[in-house]
């Protein structure tokens, strides 16, 4: 395959789809890209070859060696409204450290995004190992992460706060088998959500990858997968991997069970900015947020179709002039929204809103605010009316989560 259009690669340098042959550079890539041992887990390699075919998989080559990579797959992801929309999920994006700056990495994403256009895909989402580099391409981050952490010696629960009990302490294999219909429930509610195919289970959960141990505590309505980290042996630290709960009396039960783990000082954790767990303790500075971070980014690729496909928390009757300087998929677009439900179509009238399409991206699942941009002078829109009313249209009844690292 030669250079897509309108990007020149170096001499010698192809792009095409990739072949088994390749998977041992492959691994080797990545595993220098993101810091980790190559990948030598023959059950974790099948799984991930199930979840990214070959097929959907593009390699930058020269000669007989692999200098760039990037996968994806098809993924359903929840957004505001409870309804579901068709996304590619983009993942192991590198370039060798001898390529750098060559054109490598724009090359690949162009051919990325006429393949995902090709398919119909209206929207495209990955976690970003850096932050500085993907808003180029039309991406923004769309989900917001904080780590906390919580000393557990001193948390205690406000006389108030729900004590429903029903958690268990699982075997994994036990929470494995019941754990993914609780999954389901929960991602069916919460926007950045994505459906979780079996091998992304065994990939997550099941392979540890070298790490401590997972313990699982399961409740009828959520589930909390944790280890622990003994690396300072004054202060035993139980790491949250994952907590999801369908219902608050699930969420208070797992909490209060974590926060009861006997001889741990420390427990991390990472939440979403509504999480109601400050609020269950009498000391709420007590969960003390270490970082705040974005999840995931997005990128539409068929505006009307990815707006169209979200509900709204109010009525709205406006036109937005989408900037995309990467692709062909900005242009001038009238949004209608009632009662919830929009359509979307491309306007000749004068816009009411202007943005880049990065911009969009970060709106579209609730995250952030069009207030925060417009003064950013990142959105413009022609009245302060106007901006209230996009503002308040494009919330979310709850913060986005991102389901599952991929």
């Amino acid at each position: 395959m030669v250079a897509p259009t309108g990007i020149a690669l170096p001499s010698g340098i192809t792009l095409r789809t990739a072949t088994e042959a390749d998977r041992p550079a492959v691994n080797v890539l990545l595993a220098d890209a993101f810091g980790g041992p190559p990948q030598r887990d023959p059950v974790v390699a099948d799984q991930s070859a199930q979840l990214f075919p070959l097929d959907r998989t593009i390699v930058a080559v020269q000669g007989d060696r692999v200098v760039g990579h990037t996968r994806d797959t098809t993924m359903t992801v929840t957004v505001p409204g409870e309804r579901t929309v068709e996304a590619c999920g983009v993942a192991g994006v590198a370039v060798a450290p001898t390529h750098r700056r060559r054109g490598i990495l724009r090359a690949m994403y162009l051919e990325l995004h006429r393949r995902i256009e090709d398919a119909g895909l209206p929207l495209a989402i990955f976690t970003a190992s850096q932050g500085g580099i993907y808003r180029r391409f039309g991406y923004g981050p769309a989900v917001v992460e904080h780590r906390v952490t919580i000393d557990r010696r001193f948390a205690e629960f406000l006389p108030t706060a729900p004590d429903p009990g029903g958690v268990e302490l699982s075997s994994l294999d036990d929470a494995i088998a019941g754990i993914p219909p609780i999954y389901e429930r929960w991602r069916r509610q919460v926007p950045g959500a994505q459906e979780r195919p079996r091998t992304a289970w065994l990939i997550q959960l099941v392979s540890a990858g070298g790490q401590a141990a997972l313990f699982a505590l399961t409740h009828p309505d959520g589930y909390a997968l944790y280890r622990y980290d003994k690396s300072d042996p004054h202060n035993l630290t139980a790491e949250v991997v994952e907590l999801r709960a369908v219902t608050p009396e699930a969420h208070a039960a797992l909490w209060r069970t974590l926060l009861g783990l006997d001889l741990t000082r420390t427990v991390t954790a990472t939440i979403s900015a509504d999480d109601p767990l400050p609020h269950l303790l009498t000391d709420s500075r007590l969960v003390r947020t270490i970082s705040r971070h974005d999840g995931l980014w997005a990128r539409l690729l068929d505006v009307p179709a990815a707006l169209s496909a979200r509900d709204y928390q109010s009525d709205l009757d406006i036109v937005i002039a989408v900037d995309d300087p990467f692709r062909d998929a900005g242009g001038t677009f009238a949004l209608r929204a009632h009662d919830g439900r929009a359509d979307c179509e491309p306007s000749t009238r004068a816009p009411d809103v202007t943005l880049g399409i990065d911009v969009l991206g970060s709106l579209y699942l609730g995250a952030h605010s069009a207030r925060t941009f417009a003064a950013a002078n990142r959105l413009r829109a022609g009245s302060s009316r106007v901006l209230a009313d996009l503002d308040h249209a494009f919330g979310s009844a709850r913060e986005p989560v991102l389901g599952w690292f991929f």
